[in-house]
């Protein structure tokens, strides 16, 4: 049965947190495609389909046919960021885009200024910021934020909003008592409390405004008890966290294929050198750790060395982080992993991997935004696990452990999208094709 959603009728406000690289990146990219001066290259939204039915009815839909999606004429853009600039100025510094592809859209794009920031240099160290909110305490500052969301909304006559965190890597945060209920929650606000950062603000304030929130950085956030009790109370989507774009993007189409065949692994490392603001962010050590630890979560559960202790059960895994400024957002990643195979023979597989950071995160930006906001029309809320797709570290229920698989997630993420459109959910059986039933 079809569920019942609400239209994409009207302009949906897209709420960036952090305005540098990736969001003007995404920003500029949408703004391109709209005027046709380029393709949505890697969005799923956009490009992707998805087959309905047996193979021999040849039924394959775009995606965007399947579901009733935002259409990107109505995205209007906004956001915060601790710099002033401009999104033309922003997108210049952070020289992700060549000048020739910037300037058809200049005029949009310089139209756009941040919102002054939610900030604490102790949770990024490595930057300094000239465009932030000043407030007595962090619940004054969670009430700026939501006078920002509804006014943004306001302003720019938008029916409805999303937001996707697309700014810096914090600190490493362990949860504490303040995190574990909404209500010790807005106690540790009132009261400062240190173990509340900016990210938790924002995750919180959008929550509070009604609005669906996807954190695309490493930060606790979206995963703190007392976010997702609000999200559910308040019947909002969330999903996290960290985009999942570079060398865990490798790690989970390559793993799965070794698991798949079962063949054994020793040892992973990785290496990464990049020169843009998230390399400088992630010199710190803090903020590394923050970053190392979703990446290094990926592979334990996705080869489950419990269950193949022979295969996977005592393997080395280090993950390194270089900033390297002449590199600027084109990262660069190397990965040596050592296998085994048929009766232990060893071999190995290198991978170098020259990215580009930035374009490789808009496109999960976009399909976020639009994904988000169908999962609010469709009335979910809380946990968005059907978009585990996007995320190095995806958010699940209490008591299961995530799926990190690749092709898992892109099943998962296909049937949802049928289920909404209430097809019959494909199961790759195919046992009908040759027997009878």
């Amino acid at each position: 049965m079809k569920q019942n959603i609400k239209p994409a009728q009207g302009k949906l406000a897209v709420l960036l947190p952090g305005m540098g690289a990736v969001a003007t990146t995404f920003i500029a990219g949408v703004m391109r495609i709209r005027k046709g001066l380029s393709e949505p290259v890697g969005s799923l939204t956009q490009l992707g389909t998805a087959r309905l039915g047996k193979r021999t009815e040849d039924r394959v839909p775009k995606i965007s046919e399947l579901v009733d999606l935002a259409g990107l004429d109505n995205l209007v853009f906004g956001g915060w960021d601790i710099f002033s600039d401009d999104c033309y100025t922003a997108a210049r510094t952070a020289g992700v885009l060549d000048r020739d592809d910037l300037e058809p859209i200049k005029d949009e794009l310089a139209a756009i200024r941040p919102m002054p920031a939610v900030f604490d240099q102790e949770w990024v160290k490595r930057l300094t910021p000239k465009h932030v909110k000043s407030a007595p305490t962090k619940w004054d500052l969670a009430q700026q934020l939501i006078e920002d969301i509804h006014r943004f909304i306001a302003d720019n006559g938008c029916d409805r909003a999303v937001a996707v965190w697309c700014g810096s890597t914090e600190v490493l945060a362990e949860v504490a008592d303040v995190h574990e209920t909404a209500t010790r929650f807005e106690a540790g606000l009132k009261a400062n409390d240190e173990r509340i950062s900016p990210a938790m603000i924002y995750a919180y304030a959008h929550i509070k405004a009604g609005v669906p929130y996807a954190n695309g950085a490493p930060n606790v956030a979206c995963d703190l008890p007392a976010i997702i009790e609000l999200a559910v109370k308040h019947r909002v989507p969330i999903a996290g966290k960290d985009f999942k774009t570079g060398q865990t993007l490798m790690k989970t189409i390559l793993g799965p294929g070794l698991k798949a065949r079962l063949l054994g692994l020793n040892g992973w490392y990785s290496t990464n050198i990049l020169g843009n603001r998230d390399g400088e962010v992630l010199d710190d050590p803090g903020s590394f750790k923050s970053k190392e630890s979703t990446k290094l979560s990926v592979l334990d559960t996705l080869l489950q060395p419990d269950k193949y202790p022979q295969l996977y059960g005592n393997y080395e895994h280090k993950v390194r982080i270089d900033y390297y400024p002449p590199r600027g957002d084109s990262k660069e990643g190397w990965d040596n992993i050592d296998i085994f195979g048929w009766l232990g023979y060893p071999m190995q597989i290198k991978i170098n991997f020259l990215c580009r950071d930035s374009i490789l995160a808009a496109p999960v930006v976009l399909d976020l935004v639009l994904f988000m906001d169908l999962s609010r029309r469709a009335g979910f809320y809380g946990i968005q696990e059907w978009l585990s797709f996007y995320f190095k570290c995806p958010q699940v229920a209490e008591g299961l452990y995530p799926e990190h698989d690749l092709f898992i997630q892109l099943i998962k993420l296909k049937n949802t999208l049928r289920h909404i459109a209430g097809e019959e959910l494909v199961t790759h059986l195919g046992l009908d094709y040759y027997y009878d039933n």
